[in-house]
């Protein structure tokens, strides 16, 4: 049982590439030992404890350890199994006179898995009841409980279906079949009642050393980090690292006074967790709102790789066998050398790392220098190919510093696009605790309104708030206290310093909003044709109507909401108060009592483009513009003539198509008529009418190039007279209005 659990061995790693150690720049000039002079043994090792804590937003923690080491000094560093993969993946070790960290060490155990393996019994992890007796199979067991106690050897376990008296039928019986010591198989079922003990001790040791893997992966490992640093005299040695923590979470309290003044209190927590396994005492905490790209690399866990299995060589065994006799007669050398030719070795194959060959196949070695370092080696991954990968790790950052927000208390840092609240008091939580630390105590300026919106129907008291303060307010719920009475509460998301904003958190119900008469009017103000372009703009105006009522007994101030209309620009006499990116935000004033009303018009211009050119019929489009003034009938006069003569040609040519078309139906008629008479009277008038039908196909076709030629030239004239259009022209025509009642 101690071969397995022995693997809890110090793991002591010498400062290679495998494990990055940070060292000040002061360690490549720190001093050897004098001749002579041999360096003082490590002394007990002893803890460094946690001296700040920052905590993330995406749930990861940067931790750093700090504490005073004298000479060679052993060290240690408390963390739980969970945090193991993300310390192996960011450890930054600091001595701060020179000292160097010449190992690190850790507690570590194999995972349970190949742990099971050791066993000859071959259960895994959460067995199943077959299983568990299948590992048993001819071993030597006492069965009781199913009547008389009896011995023998364990034969096999097997699932029956059992009809009870009802007829319910079920399948989760299980009976064993043992051999007993007298010969005779017994069947005994599987209850609660049946005792089955092994008899055999080696077995029964198997199977303690297999509760005793299991109950240890269940318990929760913490971990001991100890790190052996060597120096001269009395300094100080910073370790640090990132883990995975519960996300922090931000909470507000907003609290008027009993005499309005204009101004909130405004309280701001942050709730943290301690679950990483040891104590903050007196810690620097500081709380970013922020998230960093942070992932977890098993890198504590052992990876095995698959190993190709090669067959044993053996020597091929030959048979005996018959040849056939040559025939007498001479063999050209040059055909006999052919047939013996032995075939050259393959062209060998190079591999390289980073352009510089790595080894040959088929060819001798590389020469040593072609590697340029282990590193490059490393990188070859299975198959030839070369691997890479990255990874990061937060420590503390340099931090640009602002002013705080009430001196003393918290202060704000502002780095790439995060921010952080720091704590310039000690903070202490326990581990497995959790706290309250204040971030926010300030007056700031609060202005009290009712809210409405489309999206939300029902008025909603809400607040302005202006964040006057040099912080950034992270997202969070808020509670809202008047007249020392809870009011309501709500969300709110990151405010900036500078911002204002709506903060909604009950319902008014002594706000009524209604959204009357909703109007559209859509005006052609601008014609133009440029390069074959008719382009019309039409001007659409949007008027809408909010009617306020206020039965509360003092005066409300309301904020309407008035959704934006895409491509729509403001045209109101009213200016909004606030504008976002999808709503005007009006603030209206309502006495006690009384209603008031609001008013939004909103324009948007239009542009309906129209290609013109003889390929399209343009005539409708050109006569319905040119009625909208006398300039442009004018102006357009000699395109719609065009048009019109165009038009009358094509139609005179589909004419001429159909008569033609008709003849040689006729025609084709009367010649079949002709071969069914032959030589009759009647043939004769057949051949009359045949011979008028080929005149008049004759006629008609060249009437159809008449035709084709004249269409040719009217479109000639016609494309010249659209490349010479060119005009543009204000208008002032109401095309169409519209009217509805909004709900």
């Amino acid at each position: 049982m101690r071969l397995f659990h022995v693997a809890a061995v110090l793991f002591a790693l010498s400062v290679s590439p495998l494990v990055v150690l940070a060292q000040s720049p002061g360690a490549a000039n720190a001093k050897a030992p004098a001749p002579g002079v041999t360096a003082s043994a490590p002394r007990e090792a002893i803890d460094l404890p946690v001296r700040k804590v920052v905590l993330y937003k995406n749930g990861v923690g940067y931790f750093e350890h700090a504490g005073t080491v004298n000479g060679n000094q052993r060290v240690t560093v408390d963390f739980t199994s969970a945090q193991l993969n993300d310390v192996l993946q960011s450890l930054t070790a600091l001595d701060s006179k020179g000292g160097t960290i010449s190992s690190v060490g850790y507690n570590s155990t194999a995972p349970i898995q190949q742990q099971l393996e050791s066993l000859s019994l071959g259960l895994k992890d959460e067995p199943e009841t077959e299983a568990i007796y299948a590992a048993l199979r001819g071993q030597k067991v006492e069965v009781a409980g199913a009547g008389a106690a009896f011995t023998g050897r364990l034969v096999n376990i097997e699932s029956r279906t059992v009809t009870d008296k009802n007829g319910n039928v079920s399948d989760d019986h299980y009976y064993l079949i043992v051999a007993s010591d007298s010969g005779a198989l017994r069947t005994a079922e599987i209850t609660d009642a049946l005792s089955v003990r092994m008899l055999d001790p080696a077995l029964q040791k198997q199977f303690a050393s297999y509760l005793e893997i299991i109950g240890s992966a269940q318990n929760e490992q913490g971990r001991h980090l100890t790190l052996e640093d060597r120096g001269q005299g009395e300094r100080q040695l910073q370790v640090s690292y990132i883990s995975q923590v519960p996300v922090w979470k931000s909470t507000y309290r907003i609290v008027f006074p009993r005499q309005a003044n204009g101004n909130a209190t405004v309280q701001g927590w942050a709730v943290v967790d301690n679950t990483v396994g040891v104590d903050w005492d007196n810690v620097q905490l500081s709380l970013v709102a922020g998230a960093p790209q942070s992932f977890i690399q098993p890198l504590s866990e052992p990876i095995y790789t698959e190993r190709p299995t090669i067959p044993i060589a053996t020597v091929e065994q030959s048979a005996p066998v018959t040849h056939e006799a040559a025939e007498q007669k001479q063999f050209d050398r040059v055909q006999m050398s052919a047939r013996l030719s032995v075939p050259s070795p393959p062209a060998a194959q190079s591999f390289t790392v980073n352009g510089a060959p790595l080894y040959e196949r088929g060819g001798a070695l590389a020469a040593p220098g072609s590697i340029r370092n282990g590193a490059d080696a490393m990188r070859v991954g299975s198959g030839g190919g070369l691997g890479s990968g990255s990874g990061t790790g937060y420590g503390g950052g340099v931090y640009r510093a602002s002013d705080a927000m009430q001196q003393g208390d918290v202060s704000t840092n502002a780095f790439d696009d995060f921010f952080e609240y720091a704590l310039t008091q000690p903070v202490t939580v326990h581990k497995n605790q959790s706290a309250m630390v204040p971030i926010l105590q300030q007056d700031l300026p609060v202005n009290h309104v009712t809210l409405w919106s489309d999206s939300h129907p029902a008025p909603l008291r809400a607040i302005w708030l202006e964040n006057s303060s040099k912080l950034t307010l992270d997202s969070g719920s808020f509670s809202i206290f008047e007249n020392g009475e809870f009011a309501g509460e709500g969300l709110l998301d990151p405010i900036h310093p500078g911002e204002k904003r709506l903060l909604s958190y009950a319902v008014d119900q002594a706000v009524k909003v209604r959204r009357g008469d909703f109007s559209q009017t859509h005006t052609l103000h601008h014609v133009a044709i440029h390069e074959g372009v008719l382009v019309e703009t039409t001007s659409e105006v949007t008027d809408t109507t909010y009617t306020i009522t206020n039965a509360a007994d003092a005066m409300r101030v309301v904020v309407v909401e008035h959704t934006r209309r895409p491509r729509a620009e403001l045209d109101s006499e009213v200016k909004p108060a606030e504008t976002t990116a999808t709503a005007y935000r009006f603030r209206v004033g309502v006495e006690p009592h009384q209603s008031a009303d609001l008013k939004v018009r909103e324009r948007a211009n239009i542009f309906d483009r129209v290609q013109i050119g003889t390929q399209f019929s343009n005539g409708q489009i050109l006569v319905a513009v040119g009625k909208y003034s006398p300039e442009l009938a004018a102006a357009l006069k000699p395109a719609i003539d065009g048009e019109t003569a165009l038009s009358d040609l094509n139609n005179k040519l589909e004419e001429n198509e159909d008569k033609q078309k008709t003849l040689a139906d006729d025609e084709s008629r009367y010649r079949e008529n002709l071969k069914a008479l032959k030589d009759s009277a009647t043939a004769k008038r057949f051949v009359d009418e045949l011979n008028q039908a080929e005149d008049q196909i004759e006629a008609a076709r060249k009437e159809q190039t008449d035709l084709e030629q004249q269409r040719d030239q009217a479109r000639e004239k016609l494309d010249g007279i659209l490349s010479r259009l060119s005009f543009d022209t204000d208008l002032d025509v109401v095309t169409s209005s519209s009217k509805s009642t909004a709900p």
